[in-house]
């Protein structure tokens, strides 16, 4: 039985990480809010390049400690 992990933020849209750095590339799925923290921390240390796509993808695992970008 395949656990399916539910965003921290229900009533938010999910959107599609897309995290690039040198030689790896990963993707993730995060709520709204998390996607946004998450960008503007990666921005801030310049450790790679993250694209957002704004549309739902159900096979993806969701974004590692996504409810640590969602505290205040």
């Amino acid at each position: 039985m395949k656990t399916v992990k539910r965003s921290p933020r229900p009533q938010e849209p999910d959107v599609r990480l897309m995290v690039q750095f040198a030689t790896i590339r990963m993707e993730f799925v995060a709520c709204l809010t998390a996607a946004l923290v998450f960008v503007q921390d990666v921005a801030g240390r310049h450790l790679c390049d993250v694209t957002v796509a704004a549309a739902h993808y159900t096979d993806l695992p969701r974004l590692p400690n996504e409810r640590l970008y969602l505290m205040p």
